[in-house]
């Protein structure tokens, strides 16, 4: 993608190749079987990954592969495949003499070999990418990060998040014996290819992103235990380098205490069939399906920091608690474009202040949450464009989306439907792929309120309500202005006693107690901001 100025991107044909449901993408993955050979030293990869999937008898189909990697061959029905490279796109022809594919709805098989020198991540989680590293003790180290730059970065496959495998995947690490190799879900086998190396398979039978799919690489050691949770016995393993074994079993005791959370706000955890797991990383930490990568170095906060100066934050590990809730909101219920990745990052931030309220009180929780804002810029809109898998500018879909959530939160002014929203959300889109009117639909059908002007204008727009109010004896007037022209929120405040007011962008009147001095100040659990006019009406 080009950006052109003042934040008018052009895009090209590459950006809607890779960001878009065309027609040569027009076939539903059953599932992926990727195995895979790392070369640490010379810093690249070869490997295969099959693919089941279904179609109606289209006559050619693209799947994504990142330059510098290369498509070697495809296989089908025991046929070579042709296919033709178009940057990060392979179109291939289904056509071949002897392919049989005239039998549209059935499940056919790809095997897809490729090999090179991947890309690598210069500054992971946040830089996509292959990362090759090494631990303390200078033994090879190795994983993958990819939301965002997509899984085509290190294996072909159709990088769209809204076709997530209806069955799973399986992940097959081939490494030298010395080192362990760890993937999603339950190790099924491990084998010997040649010696001196073994080979670790790895698989989920769930649905699972793309970007979830990854390895760890590493001298790691394991344990397990049972979270009894709200669907019977969930397993639980830990994947930690040999060295940090001791500090980590006593920091990991928190699991529980997340887990507890989480399936009180939001439900049972979505993958009791392929159990869950932290896995000690490199780099802080991402929210891979039933394979979290943990990096914050067995601290409290965030690196051992509270960013939002409360104190509340170094009560408990950053990464445990907001990796941990993005397997509700990310992995269980999925966006189908990019732009819509609020729905994880919103929901995984607002995790946050549910944590903290749960075990340390709803003040705590309130304070942590408005901190929060010190984060959020408002220089660009959360949603901007579709079909393009450009990601969102700037930060705000983290802490300006969980802000949004929290205000909804009040203006619902009922605990019990507010989690039996989100609740529902997972049980209504459970192992779903989603756009952000479903969402609002369901949030607007469980509530009974009509929150679509607090969707757009928090999620739309980067401007920030403002309640403007003027006092005249006896009687306080109110409108919203530096906002959507529909926005119509309720809010609360507080003048001399608690009133609910009703503001659009009109001005209203409403009588109060006849102070000398009357003060209003908004709720702060309220994202609005306030301006007491002077001028006339």
């Amino acid at each position: 993608m080009v950006s052109a100025q003042n934040n008018n991107p052009v895009f090209t044909r590459a950006d809607s190749l890779r960001g878009s449901l065309n027609a040569e993408r027009a076939y539903n993955v059953l599932k992926y079987e990727i195995a895979f050979t790392p070369d640490y030293e010379n810093k690249s990869i070869q490997g295969e990954n099959t693919m089941t999937y279904i179609d109606s008898g289209m006559q050619t189909m693209q799947v994504d592969l990142q330059m510098p990697l290369v498509i070697d061959s495809i296989i089908q029905n025991g046929k070579s495949l042709t296919f033709q490279r178009e940057g990060n796109a392979f179109h291939i022809d289904l056509n071949t003499k002897g392919n049989n594919n005239n039998c549209s709805n059935c499940p056919r098989k790809m095997s897809i070999y490729f090999h090179g020198h991947p890309n690598i991540a210069i500054n992971p989680p946040w830089d996509g990418g292959f990362v090759f590293s090494k631990d303390a003790m200078g033994r090879p180290w190795i994983s993958v990060t990819c939301e965002g730059i997509g899984a085509s970065i290190w294996f072909p496959c159709k990088d769209y998040l809204g076709d997530e495998p209806d069955s799973g995947a399986s992940l097959t690490i081939t490494v030298p014996d010395s080192l362990v190799a760890v993937g999603n879900g339950r190790l099924v086998k491990k084998t010997n290819p040649s010696k001196g190396m073994t080979s670790w398979t790895w698989a989920v039978t769930n649905p699972i992103n793309n970007y979830n799919i990854i390895p760890y690489i590493g001298k790691y050691v394991n344990w397990k235990q049972t979270y009894y949770g709200q669907k019977g016995n969930l397993d639980c393993s830990f994947w930690v380098l040999d060295y940090n074994l001791k500090k980590a079993k006593k920091h990991f005791t928190s699991v529980d205490s997340v887990l507890n959370c989480f399936e009180y706000w939001f439900g049972p955890y979505p993958f009791y069939e392929d159990g869950y797991k932290l896995v000690e990383s490199s780099y802080l930490g991402m929210e891979h399906q039933s394979n979290i990568a943990y990096g914050n170095q067995y601290l409290q906060g965030y690196l051992g920091n509270d960013p939002s100066m409360t104190g509340w934050g170094l009560k408990w590990d950053y990464i445990i608690v907001h990796e941990s809730s993005h397997e509700w909101f990310g992995n269980n219920i999925t966006c189908k474009d990019i732009a819509d990745e609020w729905i994880h990052e919103s929901f995984a931030a607002y995790s946050e202040t549910l944590y903290i309220g749960f075990y340390f009180g709803q003040q705590a929780a309130d304070a942590y949450n408005f901190a929060s804002r010190n984060d959020i810029k408002n220089d660009f809109p959360i949603i901007q464009y579709y079909g393009v898998n450009r990601e969102p500018a700037g930060g705000d879909l983290y802490y300006k989306g969980a802000n949004m959530i929290h205000t909804i939160r009040q203006v619902m002014h009922n605990e019990e439907i507010f989690r039996k929203m989100l609740r529902g959300l997972n049980q209504q889109f459970y192992h779903q792929t989603v756009n952000a009117s479903d969402i609002q639909s369901y949030m607007n059908k469980i509530s009974g309120i009509d929150f679509t002007p607090v969707f757009n204008q928090y999620l739309r727009s980067s401007k920030i309500p403002v309640l403007e109010y003027k006092f005249e004896t006896g009687r306080v007037f109110y409108r919203w202005t530096n906002c959507n022209a529909d926005f119509n929120m309720p809010v609360k405040v507080d003048i001399h006693g608690e009133h609910w007011l009703r503001p659009t962008t009109d001005w209203k009147k409403e009588r109060i107690s006849n102070a000398a001095h009357p003060v209003l100040q908004v709720d702060r659990n309220f994202y609005v901001n306030t301006k007491n006019s002077t001028g006339k009406l």
